[in-house]
């Protein structure tokens, strides 16, 4: 079983249930609030953690009771906590408003998820030494992911990049990056190139391709994924299930897709794992709580 070490984000997500979302200048009353833990580095870890793997969460979480809840969240899942370091910005959060459609609309504040820097990277090299497979996405600072993934490729490590929230980067990260997982949005900004079809996406794929990268998994929302690398392009179907809550399935696919790479098992199969886990997590509220365990996977068969 291969090692995994995921840097970045450790949220508290603020969850409104509502019919719908209120427009500019108006007033709705919503169904339900939730403190649930998320952030997108912590939800991948703990969806790692769930399905029984080894992984090492890097991060930063503040001092407040926030910081101390989502410790021992991430911990019960199974994730090993033991280099997450206190700041003296607040815990980060995520407003999020979840429809009655399952549609949702995130605002995150990142607090103490930016002063995750290079520094605090090196006090930790070694739980990057340690490892096998590096993951990481965009919601601390830019210049720590590059020095992340540029000591990760020198050491020899794997390294899976969830380019979310989307932002340009540039061709080092991208070079550094063995495999790139995002959707159809974050392609096209990084890519330049309109992913408005399959054509569209399999020529953005191509762009990041030639920068360097081996292999490219395009999520495609209920759509399924498309699996792209220089040899070889697949589409993959998604479980048919009812969705109430779409937050985080694109952290339950890479969670259960790393799992099954780092337990061995074929690019297809890892990626099989990954559309379950996010099929799964789409039908319950929230992030971490959505998120089910390998049991769960294992006996899933969609609806």
């Amino acid at each position: 079983m291969k090692k995994i070490v995921v840097v970045g984000s450790i949220n508290m997500d603020l969850v409104t249930i509502c019919e719908r979302a209120p427009r500019g200048g108006e007033t709705l009353l919503g169904k339900k609030f939730m403190q649930i833990p998320g952030g997108k580095g912590a939800n991948q870890a703990v969806a790692i953690g769930k399905m029984h793997s080894d992984v090492t969460m890097l991060g930063k979480v503040g001092k407040e009771g926030m910081g101390d809840i989502l410790l021992n969240s991430m911990k019960n899942d199974g994730v090993d906590i033991s280099n997450i370091e206190y700041s003296d910005e607040s815990t980060g959060i995520a407003k999020i408003i979840v429809e009655e459609n399952g549609q949702n609309r995130i605002l995150v504040v990142p607090g103490a998820n930016y002063s995750v820097d290079n520094n605090y990277i090196d006090r930790h090299m070694d739980a990057i030494k340690n490892s096998d497979i590096v993951v990481a996405q965009l919601e601390i600072p830019l210049e720590t992911v590059k020095y992340v993934f540029k000591k990760a490729k020198e050491l020899g490590k794997i390294t899976i990049l969830n380019p979310a929230p989307a932002v340009k980067l540039d061709d080092e990260i991208i070079a550094n990056s063995d495999y790139i997982i995002p959707n159809e949005t974050e392609l096209e900004l990084l890519s330049g190139i309109s992913t408005i079809d399959d054509e569209g996406v399999e020529k953005a794929a191509q762009a990041l391709l030639d920068k360097g990268v081996k292999g490219l998994i395009v999520t495609l929302g209920s759509k399924g994924c498309m699996f792209i690398d220089k040899n070889n392009k697949h589409k993959f179907d998604a479980y048919k299930v009812k969705a109430i809550d779409t937050t985080a399935a694109g952290d339950s696919f890479i969670g259960g897709f790393v799992n099954g790479i780092a337990s061995g098992l074929t690019f297809e199969e890892s990626i099989d794992r990954g559309t379950k886990v996010a099929a799964i997590s789409v039908t319950r509220i929230g992030a971490q709580t959505s998120i089910p365990t390998l049991e769960e996977v294992l006996n899933f068969k969609g609806e």
